[in-house]
């Protein structure tokens, strides 16, 4: 018996000689040459050991190796996959006799790893021939199942020193950089947790994940987690569980708000200027899958829009699409619609003429994300046009944004319309279809154009079509068609009644008739016209306003890049008008009124040579028609040549009496050239 137990102690003294000397009897580069090997073969890429390397078995199994490589995928340059300055694994030797394993050391001292993609694919799928094609091909993905761990094991220093992630895919890069990562895990069975930060493009961020039990998560049972991210770039908490289940579905409620510039300057994209675009914020019940967030019953800030309603986000596809429907009391647009530009240098001041701006706008924001939502509106706001009770179902499918507005209410009208914004081309495109019925036109044309000389009931609708990058070459590209029809209403600052009453003095003084004033109105029972748009400029021939007293035909031209004005209003007295001092019927009586100018300096002014051609056909026919017939006073009737001879004798006075005296030119500033407007 004694020799038995002193052969045992000489033989447990040599295993142990054994174990501490093994490591010096092993040549380093079989070691090497066998690990880079093997982990070549099971990676499909080279793997290469080039500094030390140390292996010791007690008193646990240890080995260090530093400056190792992955080699990076063909067609994705010289740089390695991935490397690191040093690795170190040790693990307890007499659990593994028990298969338990014990951790007692895992550290990365600055690991690096590069992630590319491009048209061929992209380097992070490992494998060689078929086996690469099937797992990017594959669709089974991560799935839990029992069995998953069939081992115990705890870990105890875990650690990721200094480690460095970055993207490229051709087009932006990724950088997180300054990585430091603490795992505690006591064992698979135990809760686990990871605590750490890194830097986003010098950004520093810093997380949290807390997992119920990684035996649990790995074998598909429920498994509660924490999750946290805070920084400039985002402020996210997510609590839940993993759902039991082969796929990673889950549920929980999630808290975030999103610095919307700074992530957007991360992800390669910068916003427009302004007070906009600042951040979104969200409050929600969660639940998903693997590329699918639902967000039940959420509570959404969006700059100073807040909403409520239901949103999913898929992000399988080749860009992030978002689904869903959202309430809100006040949608304002108006911080979002590019501002009026002011007159750009060299503009001449005087010319009352500015210029639309040059300066492109940014569309950029609607080719990162597609989109189905449908938005409700108590209220919605652009600039000074406000709409109540609007449902609007807003698309945007590769960088195309469609919005449908049906059946708002519109100052005192309904209305529904149609817009869309195509940024698919460097040259953007855009269109606009719009029917409005029942409308109020004043205080809409206030808001919409700052027009407030309209007053009346009707509707107008119009199909526009324009292009260009910026808000000069979209008004210079407008084109489309419309009409509009209003009755029972007023055109303000001018009576043409009264005009016409008061002509021939005006025509005498060549001054415009104290009709033009802002206390002065023309009433209509109807007035209607279409309108073609051609590269920014609207024409119209068919306007026409009718009065009990008045008919009124109006045609010209607004051209709306040049923002300039070219317009014919012809009035003509329909009823029994008498002229200042009642010696003249003007019925039948033409005044064309031309109306021109920038948008900014319109200057009215009335075609004196056309009155003047009217007047004398007017009283030819008249005086014709009754000197010739009877002369009403027992003479012998006038021939013609007599009256005509008059009525020119009378026009030579009135001429000789201007070169006396009377104001010869023309105190509109419309029409001082002597052409007559056609």
């Amino acid at each position: 018996m004694r020799r038995l137990i002193i052969a045992l102690l000489v033989l447990f003294v040599l295993v142990i000689g054994v174990a501490v000397l093994a490591p010096a009897l092993i040549p380093t580069d079989l070691i090497r040459d066998r690990t880079q090997t093997a982990a070549s073969q099971t990676l499909g890429r080279e793997v290469r050991l080039s500094g030390d390397i140390r292996l010791q078995i007690l008193p646990q199994l240890q080995v260090r190796a530093q400056n190792a490589e992955i080699a990076n995928a063909p067609g994705f340059g010289e740089a390695p996959f991935a490397e690191m300055q040093e690795m170190r694994v040790s693990v307890a030797l007499i659990p593994l006799l028990s298969r338990q394993v014990e951790i007692e050391e895992f550290v990365l001292v600055e690991p690096v790893i590069r992630l590319q993609s491009n048209a061929r694919g992209n380097n992070w799928t490992f494998g060689t021939g078929a086996e690469q094609t099937a797992q990017t091909s594959s669709s089974e993905g991560f799935r839990r199942q029992p069995g998953a761990l069939p081992f115990d094991a705890s870990f105890g220093d875990v650690r990721i020193q200094n480690g460095a992630v970055y993207f490229e895919d051709g087009s932006q890069s990724r950088r997180i950089e300054a990585l430091d990562l603490t795992v505690e895990l006591p064992s698979v069975d135990d809760p686990v947790g990871l605590r750490g930060s890194f830097e986003a493009d010098g950004r520093p961020m810093t997380f949290t994940i807390e997992l119920g039990s990684l035996r649990d998560f790995f074998e598909g049972r429920e498994t509660p987690f924490l999750t946290t991210l805070n920084g400039p770039l985002a402020d996210l908490t997510l609590e839940g569980r993993f759902l039991e289940s082969p796929e990673l579905a889950y549920e929980g409620e999630v808290d975030v708000t999103l610095p919307l510039r700074a992530l957007a300057r991360y992800l390669g994209a910068d916003l427009p200027d302004g007070d906009i675009f600042r951040q979104f914020s969200a409050r929600s019940d969660l639940s998903g899958e693997p590329g699918i967030v639902r967000l039940r019953g959420a509570r959404v800030q969006f700059d100073d829009v807040a909403a409520n309603g239901d949103l999913t986000l898929n992000s399988a596809g080749a860009r992030p699409r978002i689904t869903g429907n959202l309430s809100t009391a006040l949608l304002d647009l108006t911080p979002y619609i590019p501002a009026d530009s002011a007159p750009q240098a060299g503009h001449n001041a005087n010319s009352g003429v500015s210029q639309w701006s040059d300066e492109p706008i940014d569309l950029a924001p609607l080719r990162t994300m597609d989109s189905e939502l449908t938005i409700r509106a108590d209220e919605l706001k652009a600039r000074d046009i406000e709409i109540s009770d609007v449902t609007a179902l807003i698309t945007v499918d590769q960088g195309r944004m469609t919005a449908r507005l049906n059946r708002f209410q519109l100052y005192g009208g309904l209305g529904e319309a149609v817009a869309v914004i195509n940024a698919r081309s460097n040259t953007p495109s855009f269109s606009f279809n719009a029917s409005l019925d029942g409308l109020e036109a004043q205080p809409f044309l206030l808001a919409a154009a700052q027009f407030d000389r309209l007053i009346g009931d009707g509707g107008m609708s119009m199909d526009l079509t324009a292009s260009g990058a910026s808000p000069a070459a979209i008004m210079n590209s407008l084109s489309g068609t419309g009409r509009f029809d209003f009755t029972d209403g007023a055109l303000r600052g001018v009576n043409l009644a009264q005009m016409i009453r008061t002509i021939q003095t005006a025509l005498q003084n060549r001054a415009l008739p104290t009709a033009f004033a802002d206390t002065e109105q023309t009433d209509f029972s109807s007035l209607g016209g279409s309108f073609t748009i051609t590269n920014g400029v609207v024409r119209n021939t068919d306007t026409t306003m009718l009065s009990p007293l008045l008919r009124v035909l109006g045609n010209g031209e607004i051209d709306l890049g040049g923002q300039s004005i070219d317009y014919r209003l012809t009035t003509r007295a329909v009823q029994s008008l008498a002229g200042q001092g009642g010696e003249l019927d003007l019925q039948g009586l033409e005044v064309p009124v031309r109306l021109r100018g920038g948008f900014n300096s319109v200057s009215a002014g009335i075609d004196f040579e056309a009155v003047a051609r009217n007047l004398l056909r007017q009283q030819a026919g008249r005086l014709i028609g009754g000197q010739i017939g009877d002369s009403g006073d027992g003479q012998e009737p006038a021939s013609p040549e007599d009256v005509v001879r008059g009525l020119f004798g009378q026009l030579l006075n009135n001429a000789r009496n201007d070169d006396d005296g009377a104001a010869d030119e023309p105190t509109d500033g419309g029409d001082d050239d002597g052409d007559t407007p056609n």
